[in-house]
């Protein structure tokens, strides 16, 4: 089954539920497929029962905000306990505490914060929501005389962000505060099978523009990265199976590796894969690969098949967060035509409304490797000069 929510379901996606036929709830009521025209289509009531009917049947959503319909509803099964261990931050440190036992981390309910105090704390060190997404509410503080600035922006951001999403997917009132992770960032798709096996869908190289950045403008996969770290990524998933049972469960993981190989992850975000139906396109994109179906259907990528072959290309998630620093309400029309011609090799592009939410949109690139400069431009560009105030 999947679970259909706003804010944005990809074409892609679309067509892949309808050409499989599968379950299909949408908790927001903002229908994507006309109950009338689509069998498929379930009732709220249709789908708590299938749910008591099938308590085995894989289910997908690509949105964080079934989360919070899944919690109300679905208490009698075992992902609720999941997706509440895993959204929030603190219990999954407590969780995975043994494997990383020197990782120092502190929650704190969000009143508390201005009375913390810069000598209380490890330097540098990243603060954010408990239960957070889309680095909303997330500030690295790299030595102590930034401490009291963070604070003040921290407090200033609240009152927008805590309108963003619903409170199980996105939580103001506590916050985490733990060391910085030094290394390389990543972001991979992988599933836990229906024997409890992991099963690796996509890995991506998370770029930033410099030590302070935590924004999410550029993800790259190519399988060169998918050779130097699937052995990695999977052993941790295996060790992270043999402290909580997970079976047909899907996940999307963000983690860090030190210039040892040494890895640690940053968090865990269950029943899904990358948010605004990302990181599971991406995978279309670079390797022919529908991880929708995949999970779905229980299948599992051939690996050496796909990374046998001499494909050097980059295949690029880049999303276009409002850096401008003028708020998107003020914001009277943005260029995407101009933007494109920035890159060789467009695979697509999809709009947003910059109003609503705090980015332009999202496009999907190929690049060979003498062109990787066209990636570190977007990275580092504030796009101001795309838009018409």
């Amino acid at each position: 089954m999947i679970l259909l929510d706003l804010p944005y379901v990809s074409d892609y996606l679309k067509e892949t539920i309808a050409r499989n036929q599968y379950p299909v709830f949408e908790p927001s009521g903002n229908l994507h497929f006309n109950p009338e025209q689509h069998s498929f289509c379930l009732t709220e009531k249709e789908a708590i029962e299938y749910f008591r009917k099938n308590p085995e049947t894989r289910v997908y959503t690509n949105s964080e905000n079934s989360t919070h319909w899944m919690i109300r509803n679905l208490g009698f099964t075992d992902r609720t306990k999941l997706v509440t261990l895993f959204k929030d931050k603190v219990a999954f440190r407590e969780l995975t505490r043994s494997m990383y036992p020197n990782l120092y981390f502190r929650n704190v309910p969000f009143e508390e914060i201005k009375g913390i105090v810069a000598e209380e704390l490890p330097f540098p060190c990243v603060i954010k929501p408990a239960i957070g997404f889309f680095s909303l509410g997330v500030y690295t503080v790299n030595h102590e005389g930034e401490w009291d600035r963070v604070k003040q922006s921290l407090f200033n951001d609240i009152q927008y962000i805590r309108n963003l999403y619903p409170t199980e997917v996105l939580d103001t009132a506590r916050f985490i505060i733990e060391e910085y992770i030094y290394g390389d960032e990543y972001a991979f798709d992988a599933y836990f099978d229906h024997e409890g096996k992991p099963v690796m869908l996509n890995i991506l190289k998370h770029y930033f523009a410099s030590g302070d950045d935590v924004s999410d403008r550029v993800y790259v996969t190519s399988r060169q990265i998918m050779r130097e770290n699937m052995e990695l990524m999977l052993d941790f998933l295996e060790r992270l199976g043999a402290r909580v049972e997970m079976k047909n469960f899907p996940l999307h993981v963000e983690v860090r590796i030190d210039e040892k190989g040494r890895m640690v992850p940053i968090e865990v975000n269950p029943m899904r894969f990358g948010g605004w139906c990302t990181t599971a396109d991406n995978a279309g994109f670079a390797y022919g690969l529908n991880t929708y179906e995949y999970f779905l259907d229980g299948k599992k990528p051939d690996w050496d098949s796909i990374l046998a072959q001499d494909n050097p290309n980059l295949y690029s998630l880049i999303v276009l967060n409002n850096s401008t620093g003028i708020p998107g309400k003020d914001i009277k029309s943005f260029d995407y035509e101009r933007l494109l011609q920035n890159f060789n090799k467009p695979l697509e592009l999809r709009k947003t409304d910059c109003a609503k939410f705090p980015l332009f949109g999202f496009i999907f690139t190929e690049t060979a490797p003498e062109n990787s400069a066209e990636l570190d431009r977007i990275l580092r560009d504030d796009l101001r000069e795309y838009c018409n105030f």
